[in-house]
Order: structure tokens, then sequence, then C-alpha cells
């Protein structure tokens, strides 16, 4: 049950989470009366909350983002100092287990994902993303026998490589002066390893609904929608705000929020040990229903030179579900042309 919950948390994380946003940090549209191109805002957007509208026609973009993670818990459970207990056996009588086996897990997940999208009209828009992967574990399995512990075996292992590919499009449904609508879909490629946890090994589908209000140097921006397929069926929802501090500098705050189906926390149940009279044996089971993930990310966007943006946010996990981490860095350039 351990290894089963460990397994599909990696994959939550590494294999559906959402990725970097296709909105450039740029939109144009023509100026009629001028008959020149003009910027739409002065913001260059949030990182992963989609904005309705597109880059504008014959704009293109494209950009890399990095970042690396040590997952530290497990729900509740910490990973690294014992207290992920899998099996223990108690005497009815005595208040603490007599004999525990126990796993310290070090888990980190790097990625680097490439990313881009064409403007193929002024409210349709098109792009992808491939992320290349990169996951190192390292365990022990101790047990503890009244009190003695003893090594029942250690291990490490490594994977890298091509994860899963998204296709994207956009389409902006309606624009008002400062506000616009827009519906966008996402197609998650197999093309990651399965059994190294670099791949859900299915095809998954997500379909987005995008409200944004851009008014000057404040934006908002809110994302609704569901997902089939992949590792797991979810409904997700994401809001963000961002304002442009200067010209050439944007901060954002963003709250991303999944309920995912799939996934679920684990607990120790309890059952008559069966040779031995007095003891019940714990073990660890999936807890019924799914679990919803919630994330908040604070970053800022700066515009170098021209149309190149340096982006470096942090995200912090709101809820322990799943594998967590305390703190997730992330750097990301992009180039509007």
């Amino acid at each position: 049950a351990a290894g089963d919950a460990i397994t599909r948390a990696l994959l939550v994380n590494l294999t559906s989470m959402p990725l970097a946003s296709s909105s450039s940090g740029f939109l144009y549209r023509l100026n009629p009366q001028l008959g020149t191109m003009e910027r739409t805002t002065e913001s260059f957007g949030s990182f992963f909350v989609e904005r309705a509208l597109t880059a504008g026609e014959g704009r293109a973009s494209f950009g890399v983002s990095f970042f690396t993670r040590g997952f530290n818990r497990l729900g509740d459970l910490d990973l690294r100092d014992g207290s992920l207990v899998t099996v223990a056996n108690r005497f009815r009588d005595e208040a603490m287990p007599f004999d525990t086996e126990g796993l310290t897990l070090r888990v980190r997940s790097s990625s680097v994902t490439l990313f881009g999208s064409y403007g193929v009209t002024d409210d349709f828009e098109i792009g992808a993303a491939l992320p290349l992967m990169r996951l190192t574990l390292e365990g022990e399995r101790l047990n503890v026998y009244r009190g003695d512990p003893f090594l029942q075996a250690s291990g490490e292992a490594s994977a890298s490589g091509i994860g899963d590919i998204a296709l994207r499009a956009k389409y902006t449904l309606a624009q008002a002066g400062a506000g616009a609508f827009a519906v966008a879909g996402e197609v998650r490629l197999p093309t990651g390893d399965e059994e190294n946890l670099l791949g859900t090994g299915e095809f998954g589908v997500r379909v987005l609904g995008i409200g944004s209000l851009e008014r000057g140097r404040f934006t908002l921006h809110g994302n609704g929608g569901f997902v089939l397929g992949g590792i797991s069926d979810e409904l997700n929802f994401a809001g963000a705000a961002a304002v442009a501090v200067q010209p050439r500098v944007t901060v954002s705050g963003e709250l991303l929020v999944r309920r995912v189906s799939e996934l679920a926390d684990l607990q120790l149940v309890s059952a008559p040990h069966p040779t031995i009279a007095g003891v019940d044996t714990f073990r660890l089971t999936p807890a019924p229903g799914g679990t919803t993930l919630a994330n908040v990310v604070a970053g800022v966007k700066w515009n170098v030179e021209g149309t190149f943006v340096i982006g470096a946010h942090l995200a912090f996990p709101l809820v322990r579900h799943g594998l967590t981490a305390t703190v997730v860095p992330t750097i990301a350039l992009e180039y509007s042309f």
C-alpha cells in the first residue's frame, strides 16, 4: 500500500502537474487608428494561470523553465525521520507497538521544460511544452523490535528522460474593454517512461475556461476546468493577480487548487494478527475518496531588454496531501518575437 501510494503520488506530482503558462508576456493588437501594432497590457502575466488574450496574429514566444524539489512529506508523515511506519504489531494491553517496520526516503525531482506558443490569429493561439525530467530516490527499510533497530534493506535509483509532452490551443471568445473570456484545451501525450515514473502511459485531456481583467498595470485572471485521463481525473481552479510595479518589472501571486480523484492519503488500519493471540497488526492502506491539492505561488518577472523576460517564483503547499516539498523554486526565461 505504501509503495502504491508513493508511486501514484510521484506520478501525480511529476506527470500531471500544471506546466508553465502558454501565454506570452507580451500581448499585441493592431491599433486601427494608427495602423501599427501596440501592446495591450503593461503586465507580463502570471506563471501558471492562463490569461484570456492571446499574443496576437503572427506573434510567437518560446521559453524554458527549470525547477528542482526535494519531497520531504507524504501526507502528514515525514519521509526522512522514520515516522513513515508501514507495519506495526501491538499487544492489546500495551500502549505502544513492540514491532514496527518503517521507511526513510529521499526523493528529488528536477525538470527543464521547453515551451512555446504562436498566434495563428488575434483570437487563436497554439502551443506546446516538452518536459525533460530527472528523478532520484534513496531509501531504507528499518525494523524495530522491542527498541532494537535492524536495517532490513536499502537502495537507490535514478531515471531521466522526456516526460509527457503537452499540446495546447486557446481561443478568445469575447473581449469587451478590459475584460476577456477564452477557452483552452491541452492534450498530454504518453511520451514519458511509465516504468521509471517519468510518464503516465495514458493520454490526458484538459479543458479550461479563462477569464481576465487587464486594466493598465493591474491584471486579474481566473481559470476553471477539468482533466480526463492521464494518471487521474481531476477538477482544477486557479486565480492570479499581477501588477506591473514599473514598466520592466511585474510581480504576481497565484493560487492553484486541484481535486485529484485517484490520489488518497494513507492511514494505518488494524486487524487481529493471524497467528499471535492478543496482538493487532496495523498496516498502511489508502483512505477512501480523492484528495485536494493546493499551492500558492509568488514571483517576479523582469524584462531585461527588448522582449526577453526572466522570471523567478516560489511555490508553497497549503495542504499536506500526497508528496509535498517545503518550497519549490523555479527560474524561467522567455523570448517573444
